[in-house]
């Protein structure tokens, strides 16, 4: 958005809009299997994760408060 909006780079959002939903849809694929392999409680630990990627910066927390204590 800072490119675009900022530095007058429109066309830049093109590229980088279906990345960033590509890779958020990696994450979320990866979180679910993890949770998967490692056993983790869908309804304690997977959907916590699930929430915290669409919080801004919300996977920094909870790899701190929550998966460093598993």
């Amino acid at each position: 958005m800072p490119l675009k909006y900022f530095f007058s780079y429109p066309n830049i959002s093109q590229f980088i809009g279906p990345l960033h939903g590509a890779l958020f849809l990696l994450f979320v694929f990866n979180t679910l299997n993890v949770g998967i392999e490692q056993q983790w409680k869908f309804s304690k630990t997977t959907w916590i994760v699930l929430i915290a990627c669409i919080i801004p910066f919300g996977t920094f927390y909870i790899d701190r408060k929550i998966l460093n204590k598993i």
